[in-house]
């Protein structure tokens, strides 16, 4: 008498950044039957997104197709959908147009700006956390360039080469160097009517320092690299407003048609979607092995993690 086959674990991995397409590395090829979900069919590295956003790069040169990566191993599927829901009673994930149903999840969605209750400014001030961010960025800020060249207006001209960049983080600070960088060098010689060098770059930060997370010596070695490149660097500083003409900082008005958010972050809405507690900006608290409480089968990874252990 035969013996029943035992079937193999399923285990689902939501996202293909980092922390997801690690893990799927590790179970390719193991005794499991991994399905892999991502609302694009791409790994993005996206910490090289502020040169796709600069030109510096093309998106190509910083995504990979996720099918590829994973092709050697028969046991990975590949599902390009937007996952809506997770049921961790059910062991049921609901994308957009199916349900799947696993023994084990690891959710790994990651994190996308926050406006901090402005949602209104998202059309005006775009983040930086896709393909699709970087080449809108890049699309507006080569346009200013282009407006600023044929324009007769002096006062557009001047708006059109200011650029405001909200947010002194790591991709604030990245994006003020790069937008420095093109503007003093790569574009230099470039138009006839305007010197892209005396573009403004302007970086607006609301704490004390630059690179908040890292040691002083770190955020003042930034400020002061920033400043060499040209950039006017302020701290202590509120953005109040941002309309199409321009930003209002606390008591002064800057007109720009080019500007930036990289102040803040929320996880993914998917965290909040399963039984589990969230902080204020979404995050999933997790156990010091990563599960949620009362679901040992399901582990929440990366930026929709908060791990306070």
């Amino acid at each position: 008498m035969q013996s029943p086959v035992r079937q193999q674990p399923r285990v689902i991995i939501v996202g293909a950044g980092f922390g997801g397409l690690e893990a799927a590395k590790k179970l390719a090829c193991e005794a499991v039957s991994l399905t892999v979900i991502d609302r694009t069919n791409y790994h993005l590295f996206q910490p090289l997104l502020y040169q796709v956003a600069t030109a510096a790069l093309s998106p190509a040169d910083i995504a990979a197709p996720v099918r590829a990566i994973l092709s050697k191993c028969r046991n990975v599927e590949v599902i390009l959908a937007e996952v809506e829901s997770v049921d961790v009673e059910a062991r049921k994930v609901k994308t957009t147009d199916s349900i799947f149903d696993y023994d084990y999840l690891i959710l790994a969605t990651g994190a996308r700006h926050s406006y901090f209750g402005h949602n209104e400014w998202e059309k005006l001030a775009p983040g930086l956390k896709s393909l699709e961010d970087a080449v809108e960025l890049r699309r507006r800020i080569l346009l200013a360039f282009e407006f600023a060249e044929k324009t007769t207006d002096e006062a557009a001209r001047k708006a059109a080469m200011n650029f405001v960049i909200i947010g002194g983080g790591p991709t604030g600070v990245e994006m003020a160097g790069a937008i420095a960088e093109i503007s003093r060098y790569t574009l230099s010689k470039d138009f006839r009517h305007i010197d892209p060098s005396q573009a403004r770059v302007i970086l607006i930060e609301g704490g004390p320092r630059l690179l908040g997370a890292y040691p002083e010596d770190l955020s003042e070695s930034a400020r002061k690299q920033l400043v060499e490149l040209g950039v006017q660097v302020y701290t202590n500083a509120r953005v109040t407003d941002i309309t199409e003409a321009g930003v209002q900082m606390d008591g002064e008005f800057i007109p720009c048609r080019v500007k930036i958010w990289a102040a803040g972050n929320n996880a993914s809405f998917v965290g909040k979607t399963v039984s589990a507690s969230v902080d204020r900006v979404g995050r999933v608290v997790v156990n010091d092995d990563l599960t949620i409480p009362g679901h040992p089968e399901v582990q929440v990874i990366g930026d929709l993690a908060n791990f306070s252990h």
